[in-house]
This record gives structure tokens, sequence and C-alpha cells, in this order.
């Protein structure tokens, strides 16, 4: 294992620590949901930043078959442990911007001390971004905690849905494609596989999520043919895909994969749906749980 390697798991493990202490001194379903938002919040602005515009560069040296899926699973780090659990925790325990300053800072160093070990490099970007996006990233936990505990509906329900769930669709996607390059997409935009395989993998999760969320809402007695339907429709998609030139499969098990595992999204997608309509049972208690309410 490369030292570098070290640099990005130490983070993470720090990143679970933080969780199971939520997870045992608030309502966990709560928490998932909290932190599901505010990965998904932080993965829609980083395939702006980072895949799109190309703003920086991980070297965790995990993944050695393509440089930038190696570069993903650093970012993952990132994206889906340290940043969101902080957005967690400011908006479980409602801190207010004394501590979110504090945060601030610590990630500062934090990306001070791996830019200096080399193990991330800018290639447009400044810290001074990064402290400056938390700014207006970490007040946002706030609100969507207080939200959380509340019952939802409308475009509210559906907003909170999405933000719970494309996170779990869009990594569930990705990390089979990193580690065992099942598929690869073609869409023309850049000149690295890996980067154009990831670009396109972000758009795609969205809408696949987007038409999950769709058919969730549909208004049928039966849930098993919404699951087929389900089916047809990825099953589908991969073919228009293929034929169309956009993807290339290069394992045997990838269509089963592509088709099932949004099954199983769907399953926890609609618990998250009752859960969000009922709000929180927590809810009556919260202040006196969290004072500064």
């Amino acid at each position: 294992m490369s030292a570098n390697t070290y640099w990005f798991l130490g983070l993470s493990l720090i990143s679970v620590i933080i969780l199971i202490v939520m997870l045992v001194k608030k309502d966990k379903t709560t928490i998932f949901l909290m932190l599901m938002t505010m990965t998904q919040i932080a993965y829609l602005i980083e395939t702006v930043i980072y895949i799109f515009l190309d703003a920086y560069r991980y070297y965790p040296k995990i993944i050695s078959s393509d440089a930038f899926y190696d570069s993903n699973m650093g970012a993952l780090t990132s994206n889906m442990f340290i940043v969101p659990t902080l957005a967690t925790v400011i908006g479980a325990f409602r801190l207010r911007w004394r501590w979110i300053l504090v945060f601030i800072a610590l990630l500062a160093v934090v990306e001070w001390l791996f830019l200096n070990a080399h193990v991330y490099t800018h290639n447009w970007w400044k810290t001074g971004y990064t402290s400056t996006g938390l700014l207006v990233y970490f007040p946002i936990s706030l609100i969507v905690y207080r939200r959380l505990l509340r019952p939802a509906s409308g475009w509210l329900h559906h907003l909170l849905l999405f933000l719970s769930v494309a996170p779990i669709m869009g990594t569930l996607h990705i990390i089979p494609i990193m580690l065992f390059l099942n598929r690869s997409y073609h869409p023309g935009w850049f000149a690295e596989p890996g980067r154009e395989t990831t670009a396109f993998s972000a758009i795609y999760y969205v809408a696949s999520t987007l038409c999950l969320i769709g058919i969730l809402m549909l208004k049928w007695r039966r849930t098993w043919p919404k699951y087929a339907l389900l089916a047809a429709f990825y099953s589908g998609v991969t073919v228009v895909l293929q034929w169309t030139g956009l993807l290339s499969i290069h394992t045997w098990w990838d269509p089963i994969y592509f088709t099932l595992f949004p099954l199983g999204a769907y399953f926890v997608a609609s618990r998250m749906s009752k859960r969000l309509k009922q709000g929180s049972p927590h809810a009556s208690g919260r202040k006196k749980s969290l004072p500064g309410s």
C-alpha cells in the first residue's frame, strides 16, 4: 500500500468514527438522510468543479488502471466522507458560526497538508475557494436538518427524496466501473477515457434517479409492476446506449448489475419517501435535545 493511500484512509476513518458517534447520539434515520442529502449537494458541486472544470486532482494511488479513476477515489474521501460528515455534525448538533469557522479552518489545514504531501494538486483552484464555498455549504446543513425533522410534501418532498437517493445511485454506478472496468462511456467530451466515463456517469445517475423517483410517485396499488417497469427501463437504457455507441460493455455481468441495483435503490427510496412524509418520530422532543433551536 502506497504512503499516499494512508492519508486518504486516515481521513475516511476519522469520518466513520464521527458518524458512529452521531448514530449513537441521534436518530439514525435522520442522520442517514442528512448525510445522503449533504453528500449529493457535494456531488453536484464537484461534478461541475472537479469533473468538468478540472479544478484539481487527487493521487491516493489506490487504482492503477486509470489515473482519473484513482483521482475519483480521492474525491470520494472528500465528498462522500469528511465534508458531508462535518456538515451533518453541524446540522445535527445545531452548531453556530464559531464551530463552522473552526471546521473550515481545519479543512483548510488538511488541504494544505495534502498539497504539501503531494497527494493532491490544484490545477487552477485555490484553498481560499474551498473555504469560501464551505461558508455557504455548511450553513445549509442547519436548514436541511431542521427540515428533515418535519413532514415534507409536494415539491419539497420530491427534492429531499432526490437528494437522499441520488448519492446511492451515483456511488453504486461509478464504483464498479472504477474498480472492475466493466463499462465505459464515449460522449466525446474529453481526451482522458476515465474522465469521459466519469463525466457521463454523473449525468446518467442524476437522470436515472429522477426516473426512479418518477416511477415511485406513480399511484399504483401494487408494487411489483413498478419493479418490472424499472427493470425494463434500465435494461432498455443499456441497449439504447450501446446501440448509439455511447456505451461499451466489457464484462458479462454488467447489464445484470445495472438492471438490478436500481431495484435495490428503489426499495430504499420507498422507505425514505415514507419517512420524509411522516417526519422524525423524535421531532417533538427536539427542543430539549437540541438546545438553541
